[in-house]
Parts: structure tokens; C-alpha cells; sequence
């Protein structure tokens, strides 16, 4: 099987959220993309269909590939798959309720270590052990997501289900007819579901994709849920599975500055310790990511140190060779960050 980054050699480009999608026709702009672009907004789930916004700033022809309509559909005509697609999504619910109690548990052991008065040497080392019990809890959890797909999988094979395979071979016929894949965000479960169901990332080959929030998350390799102030619940991020891996290497935080409290180093400190070796770019509105071959080549973000810090504004930029000969379905980028 091949793997993500060889299924899509284009630029993958993630930009920070989008309240206009201005910026979303100055990429396609910059890319110099010259035809119809396929837009995937499963994440928006009912009001999928809403594209007009979009589709105005695009300024090109546009295809919904409406992945949500279809699963539905493709569920109403297979019940049994629809039964088992079910039970593993509640399956899953469950190893991520687990998941996060064992989380709380390492969090409120942390906290009450933290305020002891004692030798600043020993309360290092004692953050080590919590952000090592926190990545053997994410490990742990990731692989036992990565079980549960598997074994889905095997009993349960889309490409011989008929009606998912009719929309598969629908969804390929209108990206081959498409210079361009846009990926809205929404509801990052919904859409990394839509996503793997049809088996997108296989029609992608070297058109250019941008994506932004929820769809930047679900192309990377690991996908992570955050948020200081969430309505309900505790403050604790967590992993919530693997992503598609078209962008390695980084964990995605969009819209960093309205939902974290950057001030707060000791708790930036341990998550981006936790993370390592991933970079923790936080993508608030104007960022940009650029990948190729599953690696990050340009950056306008910021950055989540080590140390606790943030790194506003920081920069990457790592040109390649330009071969014009090889790109027939999509061009070599220009972004500059």
C-alpha cells in the first residue's frame, strides 16, 4: 500500500482560520491554478452544501464533492455496514473516555506535585516523569485507536461495499476534472471519517491542496484536540487519533491565541515536551504551512518552544528546484511564509 505522501505529490498548504476565504483565492492565486477546484466541507456536515461564500472568493469554477451526502446515502443503502460503522465509532468513544480519565488522573498528580516546596532539581525531574506518563498515555491510545481501525478494516473493506464503491469511483471521475482540492474545516471526526471512507487522498496526485482549522488537522500526522477555555470539561488537550499524513511533523493548533493561554509557560513548556520531536505551530488567522512529500518546507506560524515560550511570527522557508516538467495536474509553489 502506498502511503499518504506518495498518493499526493502537490504542495499541501494549511492556513490559519478563515472568516472570508479571501486568503483562499490569493493561495490558489499564488499557485497559479487554472481550472476547477474540488471543495470537500463534509466537516460542515448538513450545511455542507453552503458553499457560496467560498466558492465566490475561489473565483473558479467549483464541485462540491459533497463526502457527507454521500456517506449518508451510502449508509442508508448498506444497513449492516452502517451497524458495524457505528459500533466502532462507539467503540472508539469509549477508548477515548478511558483515555482521558487515565489523562486526569497523570494531570491532578502533576498539580498536586507542583505546588510542593521543594528542591527546584527534584520538581524537574518529577515534571519529566509526568510528561513521559503523558506520551505512554497518548502512545498507548493512538495504538489502540490504529487496532480498532485495523480490525474494521479487514471485516469490513469499503472497496467491496457497492454503494461506497460507487461513490469512490463518482469522487475520483470529479477530482480528475479538477485542477485543485480545497478542505474547509468543521467538525474534525466527521471529516477525517468522510476523508478515509472514500479514500480521497488516492485521486489527489499532484494537485495543489489547502486546507485550514479542522481539515488542516485531519492532514497531518497526528491529530490533537485543545482548548484552555473549553465550554465544558477540563482543560486538558489530548490525542484523538492518527491524521491522514500528507503533513508530518507538526502538531496544528488553529486559532492558538483565542483558545490557549500562551502566558501560562510552565503548561506550554509540558505540552510541546510532550509533543517532541513534533513542532507546535499555533495557526491563527494569516498563517501558512507549506508541504511536500509529507515535510514542512514553509512556515508563517507560531511557534510552541520547549521552554515554554512562543516564537510569534516564526519563519521557515526552504525552497526547492523548480520542474516544471513534472507538474502536469498542479505547480510548484511560490509562497514565501
Amino acid at each position: 500500500m502506498r502511503t499518504a505522501t506518495e498518493l499526493s505529490t502537490g504542495p499541501i498548504v494549511l492556513l490559519g482560520p478563515q472568516s472570508d476565504y479571501v486568503e483562499v483565492g490569493a493561495v490558489l492565486d499564488e499557485l497559479e491554478v487554472d481550472g476547477r477546484v474540488a471543495l470537500v466541507t463534509a466537516g460542515w456536515q448538513e450545511n455542507e452544501t453552503e458553499d457560496a461564500a467560498l466558492a465566490g472568493q475561489v473565483r473558479r469554477p467549483t464541485i462540491n464533492l459533497a463526502l457527507h451526502a454521500r456517506s449518508e446515502r451510502a449508509h442508508l443503502e448498506q444497513p449492516d455496514f452502517a451497524k458495524a460503522s457505528a459500533q466502532r465509532q462507539a467503540h472508539l468513544m469509549h477508548l477515548h473516555q478511558f483515555y482521558r480519565i487515565r489523562l486526569e488522573g497523570v494531570d491532578e498528580a502533576a498539580h498536586a506535585i507542583g505546588v510542593r516546596h521543594v528542591d527546584a532539581e527534584l520538581l524537574r525531574e518529577q515534571q519529566s516523569v509526568t510528561v513521559e506518563q503523558f506520551r505512554h498515555l497518548d502512545q498507548d491510545h493512538l495504538q489502540r485507536c490504529q487496532a480498532a481501525w485495523s480490525k474494521f478494516d479487514a471485516q469490513w473493506p469499503a472497496a467491496e461495499q457497492p454503494a461506497i464503491a460507487r461513490e469512490r469511483a463518482s469522487i475520483a471521475a470529479q477530482i480528475a476534472r479538477c485542477s485543485a482540492v480545497v478542505i474547509a474545516g468543521g467538525h474534525v471526526a466527521v471529516l477525517l471519517n468522510r476523508l478515509r471512507l472514500f479514500d480521497v487522498l488516492s485521486n489527489l496526485g499532484t494537485r495543489p491542496v489547502i486546507a485550514w482549522s479542522a481539515g488542516a488537522m485531519a492532514l497531518s500526522d497526528r491529530i490533537v484536540l485543545f482548548h484552555d477555555s473549553p465550554p465544558f470539561g477540563k482543560n486538558l488537550s489530548q490525542l484523538f487519533d492518527v491524521g491522514l499524513g500528507l503533513a508530518n511533523g507538526v502538531v496544528v493548533l488553529p486559532d492558538l491565541t483565542r483558545r490557549v493561554h500562551t502566558e501560562k509557560c510552565d503548561a506550554v513548556a509540558r505540552f510541546t515536551q510532550r509533543m517532541a520531536p513534533a513542532e507546535c505551530l499555533g495557526m491563527d488567522p494569516g498563517a501558512r504551512l507549506v508541504f511536500r512529500q509529507g515535510r514542512l518546507r514553509q512556515a508563517l506560524a507560531h511557534r510552541l518552544r520547549s521552554s515554554g515560550d512562543v516564537e510569534r511570527g516564526w519563519r521557515l522557508i526552504l525552497e526547492l528546484p523548480v520542474d516544471r516538467a513534472s507538474r502536469p495536474q498542479g505547480p510548484e509553489t511560490r509562497l514565501q511564509g
